[in-house]
């Protein structure tokens, strides 16, 4: 039997393509010309015996963008759309995602557990980008690192939240694979760095690209220094602080417990790209923002957890405990009790 999430969007194709161009419906032959693939396969979408992948979804916004009347068998690059043709683009690309979402989530929710045995293929998660755009990777500089004229010199000594970075860059790389994916210092940014997609790993002293981006987006959320945590601030100025916890006195000290802030949003300097932020109150919390969308153990679950709440053009954010064990991070887990301490989106 077929579920409703498949069944909404196999109609939501047909009826792009019923509607045609101009008002002008078309033949399941012209998708297909268009898209260079078979009739039986554009059935069995329209139909919701299948799901087409992003890439596809993103075609179809692409053949639909826009009122001018289509070459049959052509589809239009995405730097042919102009104006409302390509607001059209992208508004019919966010439909089109959202309604993939629910179909691939209402079929893991038949499956319970299902998680725990399978994991979905990294090019389907928060990790892929269908616009197949290039993307950024910006860390923070360590203050203290050898010099470039030494002969021990690795370019990578100068990068902070290594572990993170190597988590999420060969990710990033299975995800998107052809797509360029540049790692880069906060202060080696230029212009073609920042309209990317943006990824910024750690936090505001560090990294200054992730303080302006959070100004930009009026989050919330504030990295609190002095309290090893951050400060979540709601509309009438109220403020509530979520600390990390620290066992033992200095110099023996032990983390056993971090916060960890995950934010998505489209990126200020670019409205047609995305930017992330992965942060923590100290260096395992980073990690753990990171982990909680590529652990394969847990990155579905919370996955399914986005997809419940937001589409793929909302800004929001989410503060999660860390549990630090003998110095391990444990992933934190979104659909688990008392693990979010504060979520948030824009209005």
């Amino acid at each position: 039997m077929m579920d409703g999430g498949k069944r909404r969007l196999g109609d939501r194709l047909r009826g792009l393509r019923e509607a045609g161009f101009n008002g002008q419906p078309v033949t399941q032959g012209v998708v297909a010309r268009a898209f260079h693939k078979s009739v039986p396969l554009i059935s069995s979408w329209e139909k919701g015996k299948a799901v087409p992948s992003e890439d596809w979804l993103a075609a179809y916004a692409r053949l639909f963008a826009g009122p001018r009347a289509r070459t049959e068998g052509r589809l239009p690059a995405l730097e042919e759309l102009h104006g409302e043709e390509l607001d059209r683009f992208e508004q019919l690309r966010r439909e089109l995602l959202e309604l993939r979402s629910a179909a691939t989530s209402a079929t893991s929710a038949a499956q319970p557990g299902s998680d725990e045995l399978t994991t979905r293929s990294p090019w389907e998660g928060l990790w892929h980008f269908a616009d197949r755009s290039p993307i950024t990777l910006v860390c923070a500089r360590l203050r203290a690192h050898i010099s470039p004229e030494s002969p021990d010199y690795v370019e990578l000594y100068a990068y902070s939240d290594l572990d993170a970075l190597m988590e999420l860059y060969g990710h990033v790389c299975a995800a998107n694979p052809g797509v360029p994916v540049h790692r880069k210092l906060a202060d080696e940014l230029d212009q073609s760095d920042v309209t990317n997609h943006l990824v910024l790993l750690g936090g505001v002293e560090g990294n200054p690209m992730t303080r302006r981006v959070m100004q930009a987006l009026s989050l919330p959320v504030i990295p609190d220094r002095d309290a090893a945590g951050f400060r979540v601030v709601d509309e009438g100025g109220r403020s509530a602080t979520f600390r990390s916890k620290l066992e033992g006195t200095a110099p023996d000290q032990r983390l056993v417990e971090d916060v960890a802030h995950f934010c998505r949003a489209p990126n200020p300097f670019n409205r047609m790209r995305s930017v992330t932020i992965c942060n923590g109150a100290y260096g395992r919390g980073t990690y753990a923002a990171v982990r909680t969308l590529t652990d394969p153990r847990f990155r579905d679950r919370n996955r399914s957890h986005l997809q419940r709440r937001y589409g793929p053009g909302d800004t929001y954010s989410i503060l999660a405990r860390v549990t630090v064990v003998a110095g391990e991070v444990i992933t934190p887990d979104w659909t688990q009790d008392g693990t979010v301490l504060h979520e948030w989106r824009a209005p």
